[in-house]
This record gives structure tokens, C-alpha cells and sequence, in this order.
């Protein structure tokens, strides 16, 4: 993978700016994010899903 391109990992850390962007993409609160990461993991799609 070439230097500086981005890539959308699998996963969302506990990192402020991690969950903010989740929040900010599916429209909702980053505390949403946080309920959601607690019952179904730290996977982007189940965390997706749960939102949805």
C-alpha cells in the first residue's frame, strides 16, 4: 500500500476521532457509536448495522 493513501479499516477504536467519524457518517451521536460498540463489538459493519 502506497504512503498517505486512506484506507477504511475494519474496525473502530476507542479513539475520540475514530467515533466521531463514524458519527458524523451515519448521522447520529457519537454516543450512539459508543452504545452501539458495546453490545455488538468493534466491527464497522455490525456497529453499521446496529445504528441503522
Amino acid at each position: 500500500m502506497a504512503r498517505g493513501t486512506k484506507v477504511e479499516r475494519n474496525s473502530v477504536s476507542n479513539q475520540d476521532h475514530e467515533i466521531n467519524y463514524e458519527a458524523n457518517k451515519l448521522d447520529v451521536k457519537p454516543g450512539k457509536i459508543k452504545d452501539a460498540k458495546e453490545t455488538s463489538g468493534n466491527q464497522r459493519k455490525t456497529i453499521e448495522k446496529k445504528v441503522k
